[in-house]
């Protein structure tokens, strides 16, 4: 686990840190480690547990306050959103996961949330669908839940996209999970057998199904890269709804 997360923090600091003209590094040169001093402009000192998690989300960048002294601290500043898109269009999409295949057709599910809710395939027939498979004590899946909100709010007054979360916990530990751990998606509770009904073994995996029932994305295991996915997913598969939408009518 902290080898994965430690090759995303190395990722975001080989794009966020200024380039040395020089081609060969210099061998005193200051890199990010878990027992770096990561601080703000203000001087406050951030925690690992916490810098490590806003790193994740890509949406800030770390700069050596002295490049060529070794025990310098870091200095975190958060990215501008149009810094953000840059940065996430220029990194690679997600790896597709194994457990599904894009452009086949989402099999046919009905599923009950926390809240008694039923939900099924048949009834979201013409929306976007946005499924995400996680469980509590699964690390990458708690990191990438604040970015998945912002989705949630983001898409939050637009009844054709849809946010399902299929946890693999009972109910009871998910309502005491989520009391300190907010999750803007809708909650499957105890949904093993909806992730078995797929053979999905890693976590999270997400999964995006367009308006005619066809899998458009999915991937599974943390990357910086995934909600900016999602939302691109999304954001193409209502453009292509309304271009149709416009075609339907001139006609």
């Amino acid at each position: 686990m902290k080898a994965s997360l430690f090759s995303l923090l190395l990722l975001l600091f080989v794009i966020t840190c200024t380039a040395q003209n020089n081609s060969t590094p210099k061998k005193s040169a200051a890199q990010l480690a878990e027992t770096s001093i990561v601080k703000d402009t203000s001087g406050n000192v951030y925690p690992f547990s916490i810098w490590n998690q806003l790193s994740i989300t890509g949406r800030y960048k770390f700069k050596p306050e002295n490049p060529d002294d070794p025990t310098s601290a870091f200095i975190i500043f958060r990215i501008s959103d149009e810094e953000y898109e840059k940065r996430m269009a220029s990194l690679p999409k997600p790896k597709e996961s194994k457990y599904f295949k894009t452009g086949s057709g989402f099999s046919y599910f009905k599923v009950t949330d926390i809240n008694g809710n039923k939900h099924s395939s048949k009834n979201l027939k013409g929306k976007i669908l946005v499924l995400n498979f996680w469980f509590i004590n699964c690390p990458p899946c708690k990191m990438e839940i604040p970015e998945l909100n912002k989705l949630v709010e983001q898409y939050g007054g637009d009844s054709m996209v849809v946010f399902i979360a299929v946890a693999l916990d009972e109910k009871f530990l998910l309502r005491e999970f989520l009391k300190t751990t907010p999750f803007r998606y809708t909650i499957v509770d105890d949904g093993r057998f909806f992730a078995q009904k797929y053979g999905i073994t890693s976590f999270p995996t997400n999964v995006v199904v367009d308006q005619e029932g066809r899998i458009i994305f999915h991937s599974s295991g943390l990357s910086i890269t995934t909600a900016y996915w999602i939302n691109k997913t999304i954001i193409e598969l209502k453009k292509g709804m309304e271009r149709k939408d416009i075609m339907t009518s001139s006609q």
